[in-house]
């Protein structure tokens, strides 16, 4: 049998992959050589930190 969560957020992590949901942290997508916001779909350059669009960054 498997153990319980110890967290809330586990729990509601282990909800939403129940069903279907992804529960892992979002990241910078790739179009090409560029980095693409996963949130507004800015493109930056490779070097950048933080999404000059809507303030995105990926958290560490």
């Amino acid at each position: 049998m498997a153990s319980a969560p110890s967290t809330d957020d586990e729990l509601f992590d282990e909800f939403l992959s129940a069903n279907g949901h992804e529960t892992t942290p979002a990241g910078w997508d790739h179009s090409y050589n560029k980095k693409q916001c996963p949130e507004c779909g800015g493109i930056h350059d490779d070097d950048a930190r933080q999404c000059s669009v809507c303030g995105w960054f990926p958290e560490r």
